[in-house]
């Protein structure tokens, strides 16, 4: 018997594809009973296109033939990455013949629709309109962001989530045991916790689960019983959902920012080492953290924003792994600070200013005279120097007298700051003493 010979062209994964709904694994949150998806397709009806949003392996494929099955339709799969408008046009004029021809409607798959620029997707709009083609796009990134407008105003979208490890595990079951499509003919025996193993080593991902069953099983000789210690070989290291370019680029550092905010050092950490370990550059994780150090922690520490540096500085001399320390201090850090956002706040507030207001002159009395002719016109005239006074408190203005005083930064009473606001409060009574004194 010689299974692998029987089914060459055609991988495990590909050959256990359900044609049904019901025997679709997963995805309950759009395909349980009553849920959007499922009344969409048990309608029978398409009145737009869709978009399947969601991580690989997640059935966004299988749907989209479970549902050309459904409405009749002829199923095209079309792949942005390997394929241009030149092909859109071939596959376009054979659905128009088929739709006159034989009154049977194109479901067209573009799998990656993502991977299209704007323009290129403009080339689906007119047959989308006119019924020639269901239009069906696949995407792992957020359609909001990759899809043009005009697409997405014709589109249904579904997320899709990575799928959970019972669901990964019922369907490696159902692969191993399956005599018609599957390895059941193998007859083979898996030890206890060898295909949960392969399930939780599988990132969500039917696909990779189902391959990793595949060529485990292939590298069998005369033994039909799989171990725990063989699926760990196998998989050696596990894949990370990650697309350092795409959303759960931007997802995992918003969940690290939003940890440390919080002061949760072990959240935090996970985030951090998710990155690290999904391959993630190291320096752009650093430098969010210095980044951090000034938006989140400020003065309320002041040395925070000295530690975040140091540890970019030594993830940068020490590369990866060994840096791994460095960002991990780091990342403890500055969770275990007190927070504040008032530096954040304070440029906020400035630039606002700078932005509406006009670009008044500096008062003549902040002006540097370097020369005879500036004094001469009045540069540096009036400038009371703060340190010939015993306290170095001066009630000279600032800002231009067209913009007047202006506050922008308010300390908060949390770590350093609040010394800082204690100095503010100590600074603005003085002067006004001064100026009731000088009355």
């Amino acid at each position: 018997m010689d299974l692998f010979t029987r089914h060459t062209a055609s991988p495990l994964a590909d050959r256990m594809r359900p044609e049904t709904l019901d025997g679709f694994v997963g995805q309950m949150q759009i395909l349980g009973e009553g849920k959007p998806l499922r009344r969409f397709i048990e309608s029978g009806k398409l009145s737009s296109s869709l978009i399947f949003w969601g991580p690989p392996g997640t059935g966004k494929t299988t749907l989209a033939r479970i549902l050309a099955g459904v409405v009749e339709a002829e199923f095209v799969s079309f792949s942005a990455v390997t394929s241009g408008v030149k092909e859109v046009r071939g596959i376009v004029a054979a659905a128009r013949e088929r739709l006159i021809l034989h009154g049977r409607r194109t479901l067209l798959f573009v799998d990656e629709i993502h991977r299209f620029n704007k323009a290129q997707q403009d080339a689906f709009l007119p047959h989308v309109e006119d019924g020639t083609v269901i239009l069906v796009g696949a995407t792992t990134e957020n359609p909001s962001f990759e899809v043009n407008s005009a697409l997405l105003s014709r589109s249904r979208v579904f997320t899709l989530r990575a799928l959970d490890e019972g669901d990964i595990l019922a369907l490696l079951r159902r692969a191993a045991s399956d005599r018609d499509k599957g390895l059941g003919e193998l007859e083979l025996e898996f030890q206890e916790g060898a295909l949960e193993l392969m399930a939780a080593s599988s990132s969500g991902d039917a696909r990779t689960a189902l391959n990793s069953l595949e060529m485990l099983a292939e590298s069998l000789e005369d033994e039909r019983l799989v171990t725990v210690k063989q699926v760990a070989e196998f998989a050696q290291r596990r894949s990370h959902l990650y697309d350092k370019a795409g959303e759960e680029h931007y997802n995992l550092i918003s969940a690290l920012h939003k940890s440390l905010r919080d002061s949760d050092a072990d959240g935090g950490l996970y985030w951090a080492a998710r990155m690290l370990e999904s391959g993630e550059d190291p320096l752009y994780l650093m430098r969010r953290l210095v980044r951090f150090a000034s938006e989140d922690v400020g003065n309320a520490d002041p040395r925070a924003l000295q530690v975040a540096v140091s540890a970019m500085q030594a993830v940068h001399f020490l590369g990866m792994p060994e840096g791994d320390t460095a960002v991990a201090q780091c990342v403890l850090y500055l969770a275990t600070c007190p927070k504040s956002n008032a530096v954040y706040k304070a440029i906020g507030a400035a630039k606002r200013d700078v932005e509406d207001l006009p670009d008044a002159p500096v008062p003549l009395h902040l002006r540097n005279a370097p020369t005879r002719l500036m004094k001469e016109l009045g540069y540096g005239e009036g400038y009371e120097y703060a340190h010939r006074n015993a306290d170095a408190v001066v009630e000279q203005g600032h800002f231009p007298e067209e913009i007047g005083p202006r506050r922008y930064y308010f300390p908060t009473e949390r770590g350093y700051e609040s010394r800082i606001r204690a100095f503010q409060e100590w600074l603005r009574d003085r002067k006004t003493r001064r100026g009731e004194e000088a009355e």
